[in-house]
């Protein structure tokens, strides 16, 4: 690749100086943060490193066909890596458990593409103008002329695939239909990732989605759309977290909605919110920050404490406000 920056020059050297290296990710990963994952780790492998892949969370169900081998493990405490590289993971926080795990190690390596990661690692690539971590480690076994196999060409169109809203939203950009056409040249298998991915969801979560149907808010000129997911919601549905991913965008895509909310109860005191926006004028970014979250200007998330209903006017406070300066 002519003119790449030489941050890939330096990750590359760190890699061939490392001989056994823990690919880790952040908890609750979505198919961006296992695709980049996995992605990566065979390619690793596939270059003779002896490689870990750790997440705190077990890959979710609809993404399980990308890790037949099972090679996404949880964290091990006491083991030493010559370099440990983080993938999607816009915080040290993130990792969650895993951080704990991997303080024995000489590299840290930082790749990702939030706007608000907080450059935590010891070499930190930061490409926020992508729309994927997926398209960022694309572009690096490019860079390494690395084989790009079936597998990997799976892992990472799924991850440039879901972190787009399937080439929907608007962070796509032209160079994102080339690297998902060169995936598919070298073996993404559409048809089995659009399957697993968008069209075999478990009945748990088609009751889940009923009830925010069934209870979603409107508020503020019918700008603003707000639904929880409690526990209770999870229990009589039978899903688990997992199964909430997406949902959000039902009621985003609602007409008169500008910007979306979802607030998931972790702990009585403990609420995670969840915000899209389609405004273009309305980050979400800067609301979550507000709340020690972050994300990206279309989507961000932050995990707040406090009593839940104070939690909520908050937060519902400050996309009011927010909608009201774009005005």
């Amino acid at each position: 690749m002519k003119n790449r920056p030489k941050i890939i020059d330096r990750i590359l050297e760190g890699i061939r100086d490392s001989r056994t290296i823990c690919v880790v990710g952040h908890v609750r990963p979505d198919g961006d943060c296992i695709g980049s994952q996995l992605g990566l780790t065979l390619a690793l492998q596939n270059e003779g490193k002896k490689v870990w892949c750790w997440n705190e969370d077990i890959v979710p169900d609809k993404l399980a066909f990308l890790d037949p081998d099972k090679i996404v493990q949880k964290p091990r405490p006491g083991m030493e890596f010559d370099c440990v590289i983080a993938t999607d993971a816009a915080s040290f926080e993130r990792l969650g458990k895993v951080g704990a795990c991997i303080n024995k190690r000489k590299l840290f390596i930082n790749i990702d593409h939030h706007q608000s990661n907080t450059r935590y690692a010891d070499i930190n690539w930061i490409s926020a103008k992508e729309p994927s971590s997926g398209e960022i480690i694309f572009r690096l076994l490019k860079s390494a002329n690395w084989p790009i196999t079936p597998a990997i060409a799976d892992c990472l169109f799924t991850a440039v695939s879901t972190d787009t809203g399937s080439f929907q939203y608007p962070s796509t950009r032209p160079s994102t239909y080339n690297v998902a056409g060169e995936l598919v040249k070298r073996g993404a298998d559409l048809a089995k990732i659009c399957d697993e991915v968008y069209q075999s969801y478990p009945l748990s979560r088609v009751k889940l989605l009923k009830h925010v149907y069934n209870n979603f808010r409107l508020t503020h000129g019918d700008q603003i759309a707000y639904f929880w997911l409690k526990k209770a919601d999870f229990t009589r549905t039978g899903a688990d977290t997992s199964d909430s991913e997406g949902l959000i965008d039902h009621i985003r895509a609602i007409e008169p909605v500008e910007v979306a909310c979802l607030f998931e109860e972790m702990e009585p005191e403990m609420t995670r919110i969840s915000l899209r926006s389609k405004n273009e004028k309305v980050n979400v970014n800067e609301i979550a920050a507000l709340f020690n979250g972050g994300g990206h200007k279309a989507a961000a998330g932050a995990r707040i404490p406090g009593p839940p209903l104070s939690v909520q006017r908050r937060v519902i406070a400050a996309i009011k406000k927010a909608l009201d300066a774009a005005e």
